[in-house]
């Protein structure tokens, strides 16, 4: 398989790393880079090409998955929004639309889960929730808050994997109130 004429180098890794997520979704960390390739459809040398070794392979992956939220987040701070704590509204925004699409959400967390059963993997994890941890402390709220409400915008994010408690009305009244606590907490000192 050669290279696809009109495709940019940035298209295949796309493809690439997308093709990753189903299989290692599918076959666990035991996925091949012939079977990651296959997916993708295109040549395992060309796979190589882009990533060198399976370890940067997963790496890639497990970088993607973290940056993908990171972005979504950071899209959607409401420009109009200027008060203390828009990064964390707009986080909870996004983890609650997350929870809305089961599938995307079953799908984001068990890619993760096998990412981050691989050892090498867990330094990324770490790097990223430290650099959430500073985000979130910079965004203007008490600690206490941001504790608060992240752990329950994480919780609700995946409770849909175990037939949530919550009802959608639950849910969505649960994040019009984590919401609100982000507008009535006085700002950090």
């Amino acid at each position: 398989m050669g290279r696809i004429e009109g495709r940019s180098a940035g298209d295949t890794k796309r493809l690439i790393l997308d093709a990753t997520a189903r299989t290692v979704r599918r076959d666990g960390l035991s996925a091949t880079l012939d079977s990651v390739a296959a997916e993708a459809g295109v040549s395992k040398g060309g796979l190589l090409y882009h990533y060198a070794s399976k370890a940067a392979l997963l790496q890639a992956a497990a970088t993607d998955l973290f940056e993908s939220f990171r972005a979504a987040v950071f899209a959607a701070v409401d420009d109009a929004d200027t008060e203390p704590g828009r990064l964390t509204r707009a986080y909870i925004r996004v983890s609650f639309d997350d929870a809305d699409d089961v599938s995307t959400m079953r799908d984001n967390v068990a890619l993760a889960a096998h990412l981050m059963s691989e050892v090498d993997l867990e330094a990324l994890a770490i790097a990223d929730a430290e650099r959430w941890r500073t985000d979130l402390a910079d965004d203007g709220l008490p600690a206490a808050t941001v504790r608060l409400v992240v752990t329950a915008s994480d919780g609700a994010s995946i409770g849909p994997l175990w037939g949530s408690v919550l009802h959608p009305g639950d849910m969505d009244l649960l994040r019009e109130q984590l919401l609100d606590l982000t507008r009535t907490a006085e700002p950090a000192a």
